[in-house]
């Protein structure tokens, strides 16, 4: 959809990329990274002090108890950003003939992880419009060959988040079945309305058979640094990082030196994400009051859904096209986050598109302005 975007100079609110530039501060201290020769091999886990900023990182939101304390060293591992780390964990957890549950709309790159691990995805969809999860249904699902859930809150492409509900019934079936779980938290600290992110971190049963990923190029606004980290109990990161190893060996140098220093000097900055991008979300939502769209709910990340019933009978790929190529403005349709083998069943039933609110004011207005037209 970028692509088409600049072939027919739409406003992209597809791919879901900042438009605004990474912290002054951060472009300052990689510059002196790599000034200062800071530029070959580090550990393949990562730099000490940069595990140890995280695991700071991660005490400070997530453990509240001061007697439970994880070890930077031993259960955090720097990726070449998020995608790598979910790669891994998914080889490291699965075997051939094994199943993995995962709730569409679905992040693309779950299932391909899974098949060439020799596994098989189960898909579950969750209940639109407001995208929640059936934990009856997913109990109805595992049998002796489930291995793993995947789950991803904030959620990508729905913008829902999951509750202390979600993760109690998760947790009692990850125990009752001895399953494992893979949880996609790279949006974590973009959450709304006061609105409160449940992190499998804050949940000590369930972390220990966890691997948790997140991501600082959705945090610091440098997705193309490809700078991602895997939280995992000691034994499971021990088998995470033998694999790690030979898929990236180690992540970009300069970058650890950076966000380092950018974690030390500017703490506020992670404190301040979710009213940024709040900020950002209230300014399309009112922009686009007047349209024939209904706005869906975004409770965490920097994506809103549209539902397009009232402006169109296309479907979402065809709608997407169309609103591209001839009205100006890129957007992503969201069939393609589901299973193939349901998608003339969902083209009857939705009809909804994802905007990326990651972008200036003056872009979010352009766009609203032209989609209120039609």
């Amino acid at each position: 959809m970028s692509l088409m975007a600049s072939q027919h100079q739409a406003i992209n609110l597809s791919q879901g990329f900042p438009e605004f530039d990474t912290p002054a501060y951060l472009k300052n201290a990689i510059n002196e990274a790599i000034s200062e020769g800071k530029n070959q091999y580090c550990p393949s886990s990562g730099l000490p002090e940069f595990l140890q900023q995280i695991g700071e990182l991660v005490q400070r939101c997530y453990i509240k108890d001061e007697a439970r304390r994880l070890d930077p060293l031993k259960t955090i591992t720097v990726t070449s950003g998020a995608t790598e780390a979910l790669m891994v964990a998914i080889q490291t957890l699965v075997r051939p003939g094994d199943e993995v549950i995962v709730f569409d709309p679905a992040y693309d790159a779950y299932e391909p992880g899974v098949e060439l691990a020799g596994g098989r995805c189960r898909h579950i969809a969750m209940n639109a419009p407001d995208y929640a999860i059936d934990w009856g249904q997913v109990t109805a699902v595992i049998n002796d060959k489930t291995r793993a859930i995947v789950i991803n809150s904030p959620h990508n492409p729905t913008g829902t988040l999951l509750s202390s509900a979600d993760m109690k019934a998760l947790q009692r079936l990850v125990l009752a079945h001895d399953l494992y779980v893979i949880s996609d938290e790279v949006y974590e600290h973009m959450t709304f309305d006061g609105e409160r992110h449940e992190s499998v971190l804050a949940y000590p049963e369930l972390f220990e058979r966890a691997f948790v990923v997140a991501s600082f190029g959705k945090t610091f606004h440098c997705t193309g640094w490809k700078m991602g980290y895997c939280v995992a109990p000691e034994g499971l990161t021990d088998e995470f990082r033998k694999i790690h190893q030979y898929a990236t060996f180690c992540t970009f140098t300069p970058a650890q030196f950076a966000i380092t220093e950018m974690l030390k000097a500017h703490p506020q900055h992670i404190d301040e994400l979710s009213d940024f991008y709040q900020q950002k979300r209230d300014v399309l939502v009112a922009a686009l009051k007047p349209s024939r769209f209904e706005v869906l709910p975004s409770k965490g990340t920097y994506f809103l859904l549209l539902d397009y019933s009232a402006v169109s009978d296309m479907n979402d790929v065809e709608f997407s096209h169309w609103l591209t190529k001839e009205v100006g403005v890129a957007v992503i349709p969201l069939s393609p986050f589901y299973q193939a083998d349901v998608l003339d069943e969902y083209h009857q039933k939705h009809k909804v598109v994802r905007l990326c609110f990651a972008k200036n004011d003056e872009t979010l207005l352009q766009a609203a302005e032209i989609l209120c037209q039609l």
